[in-house]
């Protein structure tokens, strides 16, 4: 691996933003998260291609990342690479019912322009702090409902810098997983089926789940949303909260008060405090109720 080779080739090639050493918390929902080796925000899909290819050849590993939620950076960063999705990636415009969405766009305000057309589908991911591509990735759901119900397609870079366009049935889909999970690409654009609804029955369906979020939920802080799947039958919040451990701290990572499957910084919490609480209420579950919790969120960097 030859990050300052790499990093000088993709200035060359004109990719785009380029940055060494770069802090990767202020792009995490979480607020924590060492450095970058090289962040690489690329200008379009044509200098992604030409990104990728420029690591494939120096041997520089990479990852990627959209609106930072889901996602714990260690304190010590990210050998390698990060590709942020920038503006490249921001975009939507509908054909009917059908959106064509950028992977950065974020999911919440997709959520609200939706509604605001009319066209229902999208109700359960208005408090979704992520990217449509992080969405289509996690089969990010709320609700009682989830992505895999309305994505058609999703056009993936592949790490060869090929773009491929896989059905919804070639996604894999099950509960937070999809077949993306197990290879290396990105999500450049997903294509999502909506169905024309009742512009004010919409409004309320999405002013209550808000009104729920809101009621249940630590939105005011930071953290990274859910931070574990809900085992088979069973709610993880409901288990952490039977297990009392509501409240309970490693430095400043908290189990939120409000809602128990929220980890929240309380302004100073490391990575290492997070990943601390994470296995301390693992624990503390599967010794009480003999369920071990499997976290949701990507964990990623240098341990």
């Amino acid at each position: 691996m030859n990050v300052q080779q790499a990093a000088r080739a993709l200035q060359s090639a004109q990719v785009g933003e380029i940055g060494l050493n770069k802090p990767l918390a202020p792009f995490t929902t979480w607020k924590i998260g060492g450095p970058a080796d090289l962040l690489i925000v690329p200008k379009d899909k044509e200098r992604l291609a030409v990104a990728l290819s420029i690591l494939r050849r120096y041997n520089v590993p990479w990852m990627v990342i959209g609106r930072g939620s889901n996602m714990l950076i260690t304190d010590k960063g990210v050998r390698g690479a990060v590709i942020k999705l920038g503006k490249l990636l921001d975009y939507v415009h509908f054909e009917g019912e059908t959106a064509y969405v950028g992977g950065g766009y974020s999911l919440i305000k997709l959520s609200a322009v939706a509604s605001r057309r009319g066209l229902s589908g999208l109700e359960f991911a208005g408090g979704i702090p992520g990217s449509v591509g992080g969405a289509v990735y996690m089969n990010a759901g709320a609700h009682g409902s989830d992505m895999s119900r309305i994505v058609q397609h999703a056009e993936v870079m592949l790490d060869n810098g090929e773009l491929v366009v896989w059905k919804a049935e070639d996604l894999g889909y099950r509960y937070r997983h999809s077949i993306l999970q197990e290879k290396s690409g990105i999500v450049t654009e997903a294509t999502l089926k909506l169905s024309q609804g009742d512009p004010k029955a919409i409004d309320r369906a999405r002013a209550e789940f808000r009104e729920r979020r809101l009621a249940t939920q630590p939105l005011q802080l930071a953290s990274c949303g859910s931070v574990f799947r809900n085992p088979p039958d069973h709610h993880a919040a409901k288990l952490i909260e039977e297990a009392g451990l509501k409240g309970l701290r490693v430095g400043g990572a908290q189990v939120s008060p409000l809602h128990a499957n929220f980890i929240i910084n309380t302004g100073r919490a490391s990575a290492m405090d997070v990943i601390a609480l994470i296995e301390q209420v693992q624990a503390k579950v599967l010794e009480k109720f003999d369920i071990r919790l499997v976290p949701e969120v990507l964990m990623a960097g240098e341990r």
